[in-house]
C-alpha cells in the first residue's frame, strides 16, 4: 500500500518542488494550504509574502498540474492565538521575537500534524531546506546541503514524535537545483520569487501592525545611557530592537546603539557598539532534539539569530527545558526573543528562546 502524504504547499516553488518529488517518488499525495492570516487577502504583491489570494492559486494550479487533491485549511484563530498574539506579547516586553520559529512550531508541526493524523496521511512534507535521518532509533535534524537556504535553525523545535512523521525532499539538493528541477517540470511557478516578508506584516512595519492589532498606542518615554542620564526621547518601545543604530531620531556626537528595552520602566537604553558584545545568555523553553536534557556540559556550536554563523561554546541544562550558555568569544547584540540553536557539525542538538544575558556590561544580569 502507498504511502500518504499530506504537502504543505504555500504558492511558492519550493513546496511546489516537494509536492512534485514526492509523486514521482511513488507517495499518494494531498496538497493542502494553510489560511492562516485573514488579512493576505488583501496582499497582491507576489513574491513578497505568503498566504495572499495569489498564492492559494499558485498552490492549486499546481496541484492540478501534478493530478493531486488539494484543499484549503482555514487556522486563521489558531494563528492569530498561537503566532500573532505571542509576536505582540514580545515586542511589548522589549523582547524581538521571530514568528516564523512560533509559525512552524505551532502551525505546520502541531496543528497541519494533528490535521493530517485524522486524514489518517503518514506524513506532512514542507519545502524547507534541511534534512531528516534516523540514527540508532532516534530521528535527528540536519542543515541543508545548501548553507545559504538552510533553515534547521527554525525548525529546532521538532520532537521525536513529529520528526518521525515529516519529510522535507528538498534538503539535500541546492536552490538552483530546485529551480532548474522546476522549470523542466513546467510548474507554473518555477520562476516565483521566494517570499521574504512575514506574512501579517508585508510593509515591515512591526510597530505599525501592534499598534492596529492592540487598537492601542504605545506611549513615548527616555532614551537613557548606561548611567540612567537622559539622553532623548523615543516613540514607544515597540518601535526598537537592541542592535539597532539608525531610526533614534537623536544628534549625539557619536553612534548610539539600543543595548537594552526596559517596558518596567518604559526607558530604552543607548551605548556603544562595543557595550553590545557579550559571551552568555540563558534560554528556556529550551527543546532537546533527544527528547532529554545531557547530565554534563556541552561543547557545542551555537546560533544566536537566523543570519548568524554558529560560534563555539559552552552549554549547560539549568532545567529540563532551560540552559546558561557561555561562548568562547563574545558575540554582538545578544537579544531576548530570539532563538539559540545549538549544533553538533550538522546537525540540531536543541534550541529555545533566549530570555537573559549574564556577566559584565549593561542589561547583562540574568534575566534581563
Amino acid at each position: 500500500m502507498k504511502k500518504k502524504a499530506m504537502i504543505a504547499m504555500s504558492g511558492g516553488v519550493d513546496s511546489s518542488a516537494a509536492a512534485w518529488l514526492m509523486k514521482r517518488d511513488g507517495y499518494d499525495c494531498m496538497g493542502v494550504t494553510m489560511r492562516l492570516f485573514a488579512g493576505g487577502d488583501s496582499c497582491s504583491k507576489r513574491g513578497g509574502t505568503c498566504c495572499s489570494l495569489e498564492d492559494i492559486e499558485d498552490a492549486r494550479s499546481v496541484a492540478r498540474q501534478l493530478g493531486i487533491p488539494y484543499f484549503v485549511f482555514n487556522f486563521t484563530e489558531d494563528f492569530s492565538g498561537k503566532v500573532m498574539d505571542r509576536f505582540v506579547c514580545a515586542y511589548e516586553n522589549g523582547f524581538t521575537p521571530n514568528p516564523c520559529i512560533d509559525c512552524n512550531r505551532y502551525m505546520k508541526f502541531e496543528k497541519l500534524l494533528q490535521r493530517a493524523r485524522a486524514l489518517e496521511y503518514d506524513y506532512v512534507v514542507t519545502g524547507h531546506y534541511a534534512r531528516i535521518e534516523e540514527r540508532n532509533g532516534l530521528f535527528v535534524l540536519k542543515k541543508g546541503v545548501d548553507e545559504s537556504k538552510d533553515q534547521s535553525y527554525v525548525l529546532y523545535s521538532l520532537d521525536q514524535e513529529q520528526l518521525a512523521h515529516m519529510k522535507f525532499p528538498l534538503g539535500g539538493m541546492k536552490k538552483t537545483q530546485i529551480r532548474a528541477m522546476a522549470e523542466e517540470a513546467g510548474l507554473v511557478n518555477a520562476r516565483k520569487k521566494d517570499s521574504q516578508d512575514i506574512c501579517f506584516v508585508p510593509d515591515g512595519n512591526y510597530a505599525g501592525f501592534i499598534e492596529r492589532y492592540t487598537g492601542r498606542s504605545f506611549p513615548p518615554g527616555n532614551f537613557v545611557d548606561l548611567d540612567g542620564r537622559v539622553m532623548g526621547q523615543h516613540k514607544g518601545i515597540i518601535h526598537y530592537t537592541v542592535g539597532q543604530r539608525k531610526g533614534l531620531g537623536l544628534a549625539l556626537k557619536e553612534p548610539a546603539y539600543v543595548c537594552r528595552i526596559c517596558p518596567e520602566d518604559n526607558t530604552v537604553v543607548l551605548g556603544r557598539d562595543s557595550d553590545l558584545w557579550s559571551r552568555e545568555l540563558t534560554a528556556s523553553g529550551f527543546r532537546w532534539s533527544s527528547g532529554e536534557a545531557p547530565r554534563e556540559s556541552l561543547r557545542i556550536k551555537a546560533k544566536i539569530r537566523y543570519r548568524h554563523r554558529e560560534q563555539w561554546a559552552t552549554a549547560e541544562a539549568t532545567g529540563p527545558d532551560s540552559i546558561h550558555l557561555v561562548f568562547d568569544e563574545p558575540q554582538r547584540a545578544i537579544t531576548r526573543g530570539q532563538s539559540v540553536v545549538l549544533y553538533d557539525e550538522d546537525t540540531v542538538v536543541g534550541g529555545g528562546m533566549i530570555d537573559g544575558l549574564c556577566g559584565s556590561g549593561p542589561g547583562m544580569e540574568s534575566g534581563v
